[in-house]
Order: structure tokens, then C-alpha cells, then sequence
């Protein structure tokens, strides 16, 4: 019988995907100096997912214990304007990740969305509930996830939602730059959901690795999200609160507005984004983490850095530097 500590011993070997994603740089950074992992992070420029040639080359030749996929097409307007894309990474790459990975015995975790339910169930979805998606984003990332499903038996999907973090296209950074820029700012008072930044999720993957590596058979879907229900408007007026311990923000006035009126969304998305997170507690132990919290700390960051003073020189959204879809 194998000791428990031998994982302690023989750092286990890790291949993350899409590494420059907010998901994807969290979980690098978190990782990178952990001694019970060796990590080979690449980028969607170094390693395309939906090309078989590529995949196959580095996972012969570097053999992980387990392939994290952090890629995805992951916006949702462009998804419709570029159905093509959007299967091809969400759908065709996991495929594609699943059958090699299963010709080579390891494991994928991949990472899915709220956007698989239609968001009709306002008390919030558990891994049981009927998926029904509303568009190409949605639908790309099921077909994904039900890909995975078919070929791979141990995998873990973690369906995460709200993500937020210092870098990319998210909530909080757009939000940030119209306060600081526009009198008035709009927020949807008709969308529930829980907001989750990446370093909480990648924490929770962290966790989850650590206990498959010590012998966990736990395979299957999951749910995670920030803990405390909110609307869009609910988190603009925290991300407002937060920016105003640092500076004096442009914007007088927080609206609160119907989805149906928020410029520039052609595509439905689902009025209730609420995870329900208890699988996961009963079968890792791990507990949802106040996004609050995190969110403070991140806006103490960006001004701490000077982030957004660098972005108003230049011109952009503090999150620019990696404006992929992508990943």
C-alpha cells in the first residue's frame, strides 16, 4: 500500500491550460510555489486546445499526473458574432483534451459555467438540475462539458459563475472604469447571482488536487461560487463602496435598470446565476468564501499597484493587458 506522504515526496505533475485567463493566472500564481506540484502553465499562443497535433506533442512529452483546463472562448456576445470559435474551444477542445487524455490515464479538470441553466430557478441550481441554455456561449460550454463526460470517466467539471479579478474583461473592472469616468452608471437590479474571484476558485482547485492526489474517488460535476447571494446592482454599489476608500469616483448616480435596458447585450442571459455549492462541502470538505472579501482586497490592489492610474495614462480598461477571450 502507497503512503499517504508519498505525495509529500514526489511533487505531482501538473498541465495547466489557458494560463494567461483570470482563472488560469490565478491558479498559476497560486500553485507555482507549492512544492507539492511541478506546473507547466501555457497560454492559448503556446498551446491551442482545438488542435489535436499540438496536444498530443505535449502530453506525450511532458506526461502530467493531471491536465487543468483554464481554456475557454469565455464571452458571451462575441460567442454569437463567432459561433465557429466558440464551439472550437469550449466544445471541440475539451473533446478533444478528453480522448487523449483518457489514451494516457489522466485526469482533466475543466472548468464550465452558470450559463449551461437558463436562470429560471430563482432558489438556485444544484449538479442534479436539467441543464437548458440560452445561447452559443451556454450551450458551447455544455456540449463541453457532456463531451467530457463520455470519454473520460475521471474528470472533474467545476462550474464556476461572477468570475472577477485584476486582470482581463470582467464585472469589476468595467465597472471601475465607468465610475471613474461617467456621471452615471447603469446596473441590472434582475440578475441574482454570487460573485467568485479567480483566486477563490483557484484555491478551491488547489484543494480538490491536493485530496485526488492523496486517493480522492470523487470524480463528477461540481458547483462553486462566492458565498452571499447578490444582484449586478448589489455588486456595483459594493465594487462603488470599496474604489471610494481610495478615491473620489466620478459617478453621482448608481441606476438600477431591467437587463432588457443595459446597452451593448444583444444576448439573453440567465436572471439567476445562484450555485448551490454543497456537493462540493460534502465530498471535499470546501467551504464557499465571502466574495466581499475578496473584492476588497483586489480593489486595495489595484490602486496599491497603481493600475488604474497606469490604465487612464494609456488610454484602457485597467485589465487590457490580457484582453482574450480566450483562456
Amino acid at each position: 500500500m502507497e503512503s499517504v506522504s508519498q505525495f509529500y515526496t514526489e511533487p505531482t505533475r501538473l498541465l495547466i491550460t489557458g494560463a494567461e485567463g483570470q482563472i488560469g493566472r490565478a491558479l498559476v500564481r497560486i500553485i507555482q510555489d507549492d512544492s507539492h506540484f511541478r506546473v507547466t502553465a501555457l497560454t492559448k499562443r503556446q498551446l491551442d486546445i482545438t488542435r489535436r497535433e499540438q496536444l498530443t506533442e505535449i502530453l506525450a512529452s511532458d506526461l502530467p499526473d493531471y491536465v487543468v483546463n483554464c481554456a475557454g472562448f469565455n464571452r458571451v456576445d462575441p460567442s454569437e458574432r463567432n459561433p465557429e470559435r466558440a464551439y472550437a474551444v469550449n466544445a471541440e477542445g475539451p473533446r478533444l483534451l478528453a480522448e487523449l487524455c483518457g489514451e494516457l490515464s489522466i485526469p482533466l479538470l475543466h472548468l464550465s459555467s452558470d450559463y449551461v441553466f437558463d436562470g429560471h430557478y430563482a432558489s438556485g441550481y444544484t449538479e442534479a438540475d436539467d441543464a437548458a441554455p440560452l445561447g452559443v456561449y451556454g450551450n458551447s460550454k455544455w456540449e463541453g462539458e457532456e463531451l467530457i463526460r463520455q470519454l473520460l470517466p475521471r474528470h472533474i467539471i467545476l462550474r464556476v459563475s461572477w468570475i472577477f479579478s485584476e486582470t482581463g474583461s470582467n464585472f469589476l473592472l468595467k465597472t471601475l472604469q465607468q465610475a471613474r469616468k461617467e456621471n452615471c452608471v447603469l446596473a441590472a437590479d434582475d440578475r441574482r447571482g454570487c460573485p467568485t474571484s479567480a483566486d477563490d476558485v483557484a484555491r478551491v482547485l488547489v484543494a480538490i488536487l491536493k485530496q485526488l492526489a492523496n486517493g480522492a474517488d470523487a470524480w463528477g460535476t461540481y458547483h462553486y461560487c462566492g458565498a452571499e447571494i447578490t444582484t449586478r446592482y448589489g455588486f456595483s454599489e459594493a465594487i462603488l463602496a470599496a474604489a471610494r476608500q481610495y478615491e473620489e469616483l466620478k459617478v453621482s448616480e448608481l441606476m438600477p435598470v431591467a437587463s432588457k435596458d443595459l446597452p451593448n447585450e444583444s444576448v439573453e442571459r440567465p436572471a439567476s446565476s445562484v450555485l448551490k455549492c454543497s456537493k462540493l462541502l460534502n465530498t471535499f470538505g470546501i467551504r464557499q468564501r465571502p466574495w466581499r472579501i475578496e473584492l476588497q482586497r483586489l480593489v486595495r490592489e489595484l490602486y496599491e499597484s497603481g493600475a488604474l492610474k497606469q490604465a487612464d495614462s494609456r488610454g484602457m480598461n485597467p485589465g487590457d493587458r490580457d484582453q482574450v477571450a480566450e483562456a
